[in-house]
């Protein structure tokens, strides 16, 4: 099996022009080295809609992730990516954390080295069924402005019980 590699993958002065999102933030770059049929494995912890570019810069190094493994392979998995080359996983921002990510050096190489940018994207819309979502900070100040009086409200009847709870206790202690 013969691998073709792409030189320009996603390097900080090239990702305007390979298309990568202004909205995307970069968290990390990983790179390492893992022998033909062997795991390496990553625990990602970021909250939210997570990207994983992986390039094999040297074999053929695949990606396997999930939400209920910390230790994903080519039999449990959810998300996989195993081309030759360029691998791509979108993690929705709905997986359960942490997500285990398994990298996976195929046999047909001794070795392969890999690079992996995992992006954060922060343009994901909100759902607009989402109590706790808005759109902006005027609708967000509106909705508080709402809910101030009966939260307010609720404030005053607690300290009322709270008064009239202590008073009934004097009472009972000075009768009995």
């Amino acid at each position: 099996m013969a691998c073709y590699y792409f030189l320009s993958f996603l390097s900080p002065s090239e990702d305007d022009d390979n298309g990568i999102p202004k909205e995307w933030v970069l968290l990390h770059v990983v790179q390492g080295h893992i022998g033909a049929g062997n795991y390496s494995y990553l625990r990602l912890n970021h909250d939210g809609k997570i990207i994983l570019h992986m390039q094999s810069l040297k074999g053929d190094a695949d990606l396997y992730v999930s939400d209920k493994t910390l230790h994903p392979s080519f039999d449990t998995y959810k998300l996989q990516s195993v081309t030759c080359g360029h691998d791509v996983v979108v993690v929705p921002g709905d997986f359960a954390r942490p997500v285990g990510i398994g990298i996976y050096g195929h046999p047909s190489h001794q070795e392969s080295e890999f690079e992996m940018r995992v992006f954060y994207d922060q343009a994901v819309a909100q759902d607009p069924f989402d109590k706790g979502s808005y759109t902006s900070e005027d609708e967000r100040k509106g909705r508080r402005a709402a809910e101030a009086p009966e939260e307010d409200f609720q404030e005053e009847e607690s300290i009322f019980w709270t008064i009239l709870i202590g008073l009934l206790k004097i009472i009972l202690e000075i009768l009995f």
